[in-house]
Parts: C-alpha cells; sequence; structure tokens
C-alpha cells in the first residue's frame, strides 16, 4: 500500500513538471498562472500524505523531500563548504545526509548541529556521524552556543541551515546571528518557509517564511537564489539564501 502511494505521488509530481515546463516555453505567464496552482497543491498534497516522515538516508530519518535533498547536496558539492551549521538536529537523518556529502566534496569538512537535546542515538551508530558531526546541546540563540560555534569556525568556510523552533521571533533570531557565519559566496537556507500558507496551512502563525522576509529586509549581504528550487517540489520556497557580499 505505501509503495502504491509512493509511486503515485511520484507521477503526479512527474506530470507536475511536463505541464510546468510545456508551460514556460509557451511564454510569459501570470502570477496566478495554472503552473503555480499545480505545484502548490502537489506540495499540500507531498506534505500531507506524511511520506517526508518516513524519509531516510542512511537508515536515520531526515524529515525532507528528496527534491529538496538533492538541491542541498548539489550546493554543498559547489561550494565545499569547512563547516556546515545545522539548527535542529532531531534524529540526526540531515547531518549525516550532509556530512555524507562533504566527505566527497570536501575531505575535511565538518558538520555542526544544534538541538536543546540529543535524540540521534542511532545515527551516532555511524562511524561518519562519529567522525564527521560534532553536536552541540542548547538553544541555537544563546550565548554560549554562538560562542562556542564561533570559536569552532573562525577563519573558515560556512554554509548554514536552519531548521530548529519554526516561530517567527525564533527564526528571525536565528537569522541575524547566523547570518555572520556565512562565507561570501556560501548559503543561508531556511527550512520550511511553505509553512503559515506558503501554501502549507500550520497552526502556529508567522513562522520561518515571515522571519525571512523581515531579515530581507535589513540585510542586504543575501538574495534568494530560487534556481535552487527547479525540481518544483520544495518545502523551503525563497529559503535559498546566497550570500552576495
Amino acid at each position: 500500500m505505501k509503495q502504491r502511494r509512493t509511486a503515485i505521488l511520484l507521477g503526479v509530481l512527474v506530470i507536475v513538471s511536463c505541464i510546468f515546463l510545456y508551460d514556460r516555453l509557451r511564454g510569459p505567464k501570470s502570477e496566478s498562472s495554472l503552473d503555480d496552482h499545480l505545484v502548490n497543491d502537489f506540495i499540500k498534497l507531498y506534505h500531507s500524505s506524511g511520506i517526508h516522515y518516513r524519509t531516510r538516508w542512511l537508515g536515520i530519518p531526515t524529515l525532507e523531500n528528496p527534491c529538496d535533498m538533492w538541491a542541498i547536496q548539489e550546493i554543498i558539492t559547489e561550494t565545499k563548504p569547512d563547516f556546515i551549521i545545522e539548527t535542529g538536529t532531531y534524529k540526526g537523518g540531515g547531518a549525516v545526509f550532509y556530512a555524507s556529502i562533504l566527505q566527497n566534496s570536501n575531505p575535511a569538512g565538518k558538520v555542526i548541529t544544534v538541538d536543546i537535546k540529543p535524540q540521534y542515538d542511532e545515527a551516532a551508530k555511524l562511524k561518519l556521524f562519529q567522525d564527521r558531526v560534532e553536536f552541540i546541546e542548547g538553544s541555537s540563540v544563546s550565548d554560549e552556543v554562538i560562542s562556542r560555534i564561533a570559536e569552532r569556525v573562525k577563519g573558515a568556510k560556512v554554509m548554514v541551515t536552519l531548521d530548529s523552533d519554526h516561530h517567527m521571533t525564533h527564526v528571525l533570531n536565528e537569522l541575524r546571528l547566523y547570518s555572520k557565519f556565512v562565507s561570501p559566496g556560501s548559503y543561508l537556507i531556511v527550512q520550511d518557509t511553505s509553512h503559515n500558507g506558503h501554501p502549507l496551512k500550520t497552526a502556529y502563525g508567522k513562522g520561518p517564511m515571515e522571519a525571512l522576509m523581515e531579515f530581507l529586509k535589513e540585510n542586504k549581504d543575501f538574495e534568494r537564489d530560487q534556481s535552487r528550487e527547479k525540481f518544483l517540489l520544495t518545502f523551503h520556497p525563497g529559503g535559498y539564501l546566497k550570500r552576495i557580499r
């Protein structure tokens, strides 16, 4: 049953992609065009299916969709960061994924992941995690955590991905604190900007998208790189920020 459901979702994604590309080839379109509605509807369908809760990397839950994971591995491979800073470790699937890409793109690269409590028992059994992932326990916006990270990544090429508490005030605070670690030409990824009606409906109100919009008003060192959304299915619309200076 699960395999059939997955096959149906993948089939819908292929259809949506074909319609989207066909419409693009026909020429200019309005912002409310049919293809945008189809893409948004598929994102809602995919998210509501809960498949992302069953998506794993090397056996560890990631809570990501494969299209965003692919886009992120392209960024890592292109930019070859010395450190990837992740807020929101959870089960450690994301950290293991980033580490496995770093293993081939920058053999000396490390992942620093932050969470308020350790929940990554299974991930910790992997040699890849043991060799390449450094866990920091604490609030991602605490002075102590920020100080420890600043000391660790000093002078290095850094990429950041934010995936902890999704309330607007917290994400905005993270953006202001962690943006200073990001190297020019590298990326600051704000995850789950799709929440609060963008297009997903969530209960907690303003979240990552609203924080991102506020951040971009006050910080001109970053710009959205929407080329990273080329696979159409994304949980992070507008959330791939490239540091341009």
